[in-house]
């Protein structure tokens, strides 16, 4: 059988379960999950090779109506990776009729690409009956010609590997793009950052979590210690916000910095010395500079 590699995309609603699903496809976690929507704000590139293929795969921010100009950084994100890719995947929840936002990303993004489609439906785990799924299938199969539908659960692993298989079929024949052992493209700054994002959206309410970037100030490898030492900077948007995520004597940013620790000496596979600061930055989500400087640019096209 001869060697297949390609990138796919995955594309959605906010909160549907991307990152989980290319989490649980690589084996390890490279994009940041949380119960709530708009968590991921890059394009995450997540990299799984066995003897068959390397899949590149493409998580992405989720799309949705952009209300300023981070939110509509974030949605031109998502949709500049979707027209250059092998195969696209289109994720949704089990909800029958589905939602607005759904069928606006079928009319305005899926109906309009020539890609081979994936239509995947994620959170089957939640469904009492799967022959409950039969009628949002129906509806589905009816709006456009998708490639398979693959009803999954990302979180529990039913049905991945199913879908890993179909993207194989559809792949071309290619070389290894990376080495057999890597699973991502980004660098381990990067996946730091996201790593303490992570506890600011699953400890934090309301505003909060949204209005955060993390800035890595220090990463200092240290080999002999089998220690990394890292500094990093929690930017707020205003003086309030700063104070929730202190919390009362310090105890909302040691528990932040507690969790985020575990899962970044998971990741790095050494032990970690990490020191968070927090900072008031003025409206960064609408200050081109600092979005600029931080990595955030605005692609075309830039909304649906």
């Amino acid at each position: 059988m001869s060697f297949k590699s390609g990138y796919v995309s995955i594309i959605g609603a906010p909160n549907v379960g991307k990152s989980t699903l290319i989490n649980a496809i690589v084996g390890e976690k490279i994009s940041i999950t949380s119960p709530k929507p708009q968590t991921t704000r890059n394009r995450i590139a997540g990299i799984y090779t066995d003897d068959r293929c390397q899949i590149v795969f493409v998580d992405t921010p989720g799309i949705h109506k952009s209300k300023d100009l981070f939110n509509e950084i974030l949605v031109s994100t998502a949709l500049s990776t979707v027209g250059d890719v092998d195969v696209l995947c289109f994720m949704v929840e089990p909800i029958n009729p589905p939602g607005r936002l759904d069928m606006l990303i079928l009319e305005k993004v899926i109906s309009r690409l020539s890609n081979p489609t994936i239509l995947v439906i994620n959170k089957i785990d939640v469904v009492p009956a799967k022959n409950s799924l039969l009628p949002l299938i129906d509806f589905y199969s009816k709006q456009h010609s998708f490639y398979s539908i693959i009803p999954i659960s990302a979180l529990l692993g039913d049905g991945v590997k199913e879908l890993v298989d179909r993207i194989v079929e559809i792949l071309p024949e290619g070389p290894k793009y990376f080495p057999q052992d890597q699973i991502t493209d980004l660098p381990e700054r990067f996946i730091v950052a996201e790593l303490i994002r992570e506890q600011i959206f699953n400890l934090t309410h309301e505003e909060v979590p949204y209005s955060v970037h993390v800035s890595i100030e220090r990463f200092e490898d240290q080999p002999d210690r089998n220690l990394v030492i890292i500094e990093a900077t929690i930017h707020a948007e205003k003086d309030s916000q700063k104070g929730i995520i202190i919390g009362k004597g310090g105890k909302m940013l040691k528990e932040i910095g507690r969790l985020a620790r575990i899962n970044i000496e998971k990741f790095l596979g050494k032990k970690v010395f990490l020191q968070l600061y927090v900072r008031v930055q003025e409206r960064w989500r609408r200050d081109k500079r600092i979005l600029a400087e931080w990595g955030f640019r605005l692609k075309s096209p830039s909304s649906l």
